[in-house]
């Protein structure tokens, strides 16, 4: 016999939208919708929630219809990020679900005179004791909905599951394949008109003067849109659009710019600016032994563009005073909040609905471009206007990842043991979302007649993860340290969430320091590691990527091998990374090898297809990606001054799967990122004997590295 879980207290998402029917209702053609807040980035969330909602109303999976979120009608779930998805919107639709099949099952049994506990659902059938039969369809007119979830309802036990727990295929995968229009960048609404909006060159410049002669001669304009420093064009197509864009460019006249910093000593402008300092962790422990050195390293990662394949796209369409936008954006309430500052409307003219675009890895341009589209819809008589950033656009003007520099100072015995840490950041804040403060945090929101001022990053709280803090207390047992993090308080280029946020600098550094200070005492950094670890799911998942690699192969001229583990977090999942690399004329990563643990696996092949991801986004940041300026620009502006990782450079990845059912399911999104970067730094000093703490590590920094330490 099952035993069925406790109930649980109500989550998040659930007590901020208890309404059952904002979650599930049941359709006449014999389906059940599924509306949460979440919205589907390519992560697979969508088909991970259909396997929940699945489960706990007893349904084939094909009966369930995934809605994409809408302020008009979706639960408020807030913003998809910080591989909080299931963690937030799975624990609540299950609950939500689980309360559903109870009042059906209530109701059933109030229709038959059965007890509630001898009726069985199947696929929405509802069965029992001499041959009583029902559905949730039939009933669905006796049972409403429209009350608020309790805090009785019982969820389906680990073992009692039938479809999480399994790889199932992605719902969203056969309108890719097939090419119907799912992407927001293939939707078209009868009407359709393109916008395309003109931005300044130079970071910072202003538009001050506009001959508009040019432009106005391209046929199949539709009109020029001005407000202050915010200008654009609206044409029948988008070759016109492009054509009215290039030629109003030729008549505009800009402000000087701002300065940006210098991209060669990034480490040297980020400690120079004015800070907010937080100490984020003080642990004091008995000294046993005292330091006989301080090891005092800096390490430095880049600003990184997200570099999605498709550039944001956005479509608004005005019927008086209300309007209706389609966005790609991670949080369509947040941004309705934005618009409605900027707009000056109540919220509820404004209907924001998702629609998923192609590429997404944090805030990028995907809300800027959504005002934009608004903007320039107000002048189109009432006709859909879409907007799609260029290449140059997405390069230039979207929010990037914060650059940061780390420094941190350990205090060893003479036995090279640890006993005391310091860990120290200067970074730009890493979230500037919009819909978090009362003030837009929107571009063209800067740019129009009575502009806002352009939002200065701030940092998550710690409980949320931190932002540029984030993983940088370590999960080893260390005797004491000291964590501090400061906050640029000046933001010349634009920052806001990238994925990680924080963690992929900080575990590159403290894995960096581990992998030096075990090579010091001579030990095996995977038995270092584990001495210092009283986590066992920590131990367990650095084991399984250990005997997966064989670690530790047979030393072979020009291959290095190197490990990297963290807990995204410190609270989500556990992964571990070996990496082999080939560092002969540049550096090559053969082979990524991973395992993790995530809690109870939905989909097992999703979380799979998530560290994949994430180890080869990783390795395309480890050696290749960097965002270029010089003193007045971004330069890094198309592929070739930007380069990504090319399918030819992409390393084999073996994953291994931890499945803990029993335990509450986290997100794997971000959690690869971190130990990968740490595992690639780490093989090239095995391989070359040469300690690379400057992100990317390109050729030209291992020479420089080189010739620094000899």
């Amino acid at each position: 016999m099952n035993v069925s879980s406790p109930a649980p207290k109500l989550s998040a998402s659930l007590a901020a939208n208890p309404r059952l029917s904002s979650w599930v209702r049941f359709t006449a053609d014999g389906r059940v919708a599924i509306s949460p807040g979440k919205v589907e980035i390519g992560q697979g969330i969508v088909t991970a929630l259909a396997q929940i909602a699945a489960d706990e109303l007893d349904l084939d999976i094909i009966r369930i219809e995934m809605i994409r979120a809408s302020t008009a009608m979706s639960p408020n779930e807030g913003v998809t990020s910080g591989s909080l998805s299931i963690q937030q919107s799975g624990r609540a639709l299950r609950h939500a679900c689980a309360e559903v099949r109870q009042r059906f099952l209530t109701a059933a049994s109030e229709r038959f005179g059965v007890d509630a506990a001898l009726l069985r659902i199947d696929d929405g059938t509802i069965s029992g004791p001499g041959n009583v039969s029902t559905s949730y369809w039939e009933l669905a007119g006796e049972v409403s909905l429209d009350h608020d979830v309790t805090a009785g309802a019982t969820a389906k036990s680990a073992t009692e599951r039938l479809v999480a727990g399994h790889s199932v295929q992605r719902v969203d995968i056969p309108d890719k394949v097939f090419a119907r229009p799912r992407f927001i960048h293939d939707w078209a609404l009868p009407g359709l008109l393109h916008g395309r909006v003109l931005r300044p060159e130079v970071s910072g410049a202003r538009l001050t003067a506009l001959n508009e002669e040019a432009a106005r001669a391209v046929p199949a304009l539709v009109t020029i849109v001005r407000d202050g420093g915010f200008a654009g064009v609206v044409a029948d197509s988008e070759a016109a659009a492009e054509a009215a864009l290039k030629a109003l460019r030729k008549g505009a006249t800009w402000s000087a710019g701002d300065a940006l910093p210098d991209e060669d000593d990034l480490t040297g402008f980020l400690r120079s600016q004015p800070v907010e300092t937080t100490i984020i962790e003080i642990r004091t422990g008995a000294a046993t032994t005292k330091p006989a050195q301080t090891l005092r390293r800096q390490y430095t990662r880049p600003y990184i563009a997200h570099g999605s394949i498709a550039p944001s796209c956005a479509m608004a369409q005005w019927d008086g005073d209300r309007v209706h936008v389609w966005t790609h954006s991670q949080g369509v309430y947040l941004l309705r909040a934005d618009l409605a500052i900027v707009l000056r409307l109540p919220a509820e003219n404004i209907v924001v609905e998702h629609m998923e675009g192609a590429g997404c890895y944090g805030h990028n341009a995907a809300d800027d471009v959504a005002l934009d589209a608004v903007l320039l819809a107000k002048a189109a008589g009432g006709h859909p206007v879409r907007v799609q950033w260029s290449r140059h656009d997405e390069m230039s003007h979207a929010p990037f990842g914060a650059a940061m520099a780390i420094e941190i100072e350990a205090d060893v015995d003479a036995e090279n043991e640890i006993v005391g840490w310091r860990h120290t950041i200067w970074s730009n804040g890493h979230a500037a979302r919009p819909g978090r403060a009362a003030q837009p945090a929107l571009l063209a929101a800067t740019e129009i007649a009575n502009p806002y001022a352009r939002m200065i990053s701030s940092n998550p709280p710690a409980a949320n993860g931190g932002g540029a803090d984030r993983n940088s207390v370590p999960l080893y047992d260390l005797p004491a340290w000291t964590i501090t993090s400061h906050r640029l308080l000046t933001m010349p280029v634009r920052t806001s969430a990238l994925r990680t946020l924080g963690a992929q600098g900080n575990v590159f550094a403290i894995e960096s320091l581990l992998d030096e200070i075990a090579a010091l005492r001579g030990e095996d950094p995977i038995a270092f590691r584990l001495r210092h670890l009283r986590d066992e799911r920590a131990k367990d998942v650095i084991r399984a990527a250990a005997q997966r690699a064989a670690w530790k192969p047979q030393k072979r001229t020009g291959i290095g091998h190197g490990v990297g583990f963290a807990r995204y977090k410190n609270m989500g999942a556990y992964c571990a990374a070996i990496a082999e690399i080939e560092g002969t004329d540049d550096i090559r990563v053969k082979r990524l090898t991973l395992a993790v643990d995530v809690g109870e696996a939905i989909n097992p092949d999703g979380v799979i297809n998530q560290i994949e991801g994430g180890a080869i986004q990783a390795t395309s940041w480890v050696l290749k990606e960097r965002v270029r300026f010089d003193r007045v620009r971004i330069t890094s502006t198309s592929w070739t001054d930007y380069p990504i990782l090319r399918f030819s450079e992409v390393p084999a990845v073996d994953v291994e799967l931890l499945q803990r059912p029993e335990i509450e399911p986290v997100g794997a999104g971000e959690a690869a990122h971190g130990p990968v970067t740490a595992a690639i730094a780490n093989a090239v000093y095995d391989c070359l004997g040469v300690r690379v703490r400057d992100l990317p590590i390109t050729r030209d920094r291992i020479i420089a590295a080189a010739e620094l330490a000899s």
